[in-house]
């Protein structure tokens, strides 16, 4: 009995250890597709991107679908997908492409996301954003699309609230991991990091449009505008002047990992 009852502890935990090896592969499997040089790999051909993904919805992504079309204040636009933030008339332009749930966009602002707002107050340029949510498709859930909301919600008490609280979702401190809970999926969650801006803490209009989901119906056509631009096939993607700055990796360029690497490729590119 001796030496059976230790053959099936030496089988169990063989079992227990190859259960283990399973779930750490899986794990590492997902974190190679997701991640290349620090950023997120934008599989943006998800067969028409937002188009597919509002097909496909129920619940509350579909009624957000059918719902009305809210413009935040401070969007330009149609439909009120440009945002850009700065001097009007700032001759330079630099487009961020990001996606709310992306860790390596979450990078790349906890390193140069201070020297973008610094230059941005500056007038060395001025920054449009382009949000996209595909990450809800890949990682499943809703936190992208939510973030997006509430950023729309930031955007209508000013541009700076936008600024200050997309670097707060982004932060070391709130930002989620990829392979953990959907944290923004939470209103809750949501409006605690807010609760860190001074412009948006306590403030009864910003949190009622998170929890009625006001600009949910913005965030899907702010997303929809970002799967169009078919040249981004990652996030984040940093371009100055329609121009992509980073280095070159096999899947394209990686975004700048430090600020002295973010300032030379800026000034590079301005001397064109």
């Amino acid at each position: 009995m001796s030496n059976r009852n230790n053959q099936a502890n030496k089988q169990a935990a063989r079992e227990r250890l190859r259960a283990e090896r399973e779930r750490q592969a899986k794990k590492d499997r997902l974190r190679r597709q997701l991640i290349v040089g620090g950023a997120i790999v934008g599989v943006l051909a998800i067969a028409g991107g937002i188009g597919v993904a509002v097909a496909n919805m129920g619940g509350d992504d579909a009624k957000a679908a059918n719902g009305p079309l809210v413009k935040p204040a401070n969007t330009g636009g149609a439909k009120g997908t440009e945002i850009v933030v700065g001097k009007p008339d700032a001759k330079n332009t630099l487009d961020l492409f990001e996606d709310p749930r992306c860790p390596g966009c979450a990078a790349f602002e906890q390193t140069a996301g201070a020297t973008v707002e610094k230059d941005i107050k500056d007038g060395k340029y001025k920054a449009s954003y382009h949000l996209g949510t595909f990450l809800d498709n890949n990682l499943q859930g809703t936190g992208s699309k939510n973030a997006l909301s509430a950023l729309g919600a930031s955007l209508n008490v000013s541009p700076e609230a936008f600024l200050k609280y997309k670097y707060a979702l982004y932060s070391k401190e709130f930002h989620p991991d990829e392979t953990g809970p959907d944290k923004f999926a939470d209103d809750s969650y949501l409006i605690k990091v807010a609760d860190t801006i001074p412009a948006l803490k306590g403030n009864a209009a910003f949190q009622k449009a998170v929890t009625s989901g006001t600009y949910d119906r913005w965030a899907l056509e702010v997303s929809r505008a970002f799967d169009s631009v078919k040249d981004v096939k990652s996030t984040p993607t940093i371009k100055l002047n329609g121009t992509v700055l980073g280095t070159d990796t096999p899947q394209g360029k990686a975004a700048p990992s430090s600020v002295a690497a973010f300032n030379s490729l800026v000034d590079k590119a301005l001397k064109k």
